[in-house]
């Protein structure tokens, strides 16, 4: 997947242990959101469900619908 979404698996490394923001969505998923800057100050979204042993990435992509603050 990474290699489909042209994602480096250093942004995602980044953006779980140091995130800009993390948003307790539901239950079950815990989004961990981080400006990439070296990709046109972009947003990468990383979806994990924090129950699994380890934690389980669910899903990641650059979220549009962040707007600057």
């Amino acid at each position: 997947m990474l290699e489909e979404r042209e994602i480096p698996e250093k942004w995602i490394f980044d953006t779980l242990n140091f995130p800009d923001r993390i948003e307790y969505c539901d239950a079950i998923t815990v989004h961990y959101i981080k400006t990439l800057l070296e990709f046109g100050n972009r947003y990468l979204r990383v979806v994990v469900n924090p129950e699994t042993k380890p934690k389980k990435i669910v899903t990641f992509f650059f979220d549009r619908r962040i707007k600057e603050q």
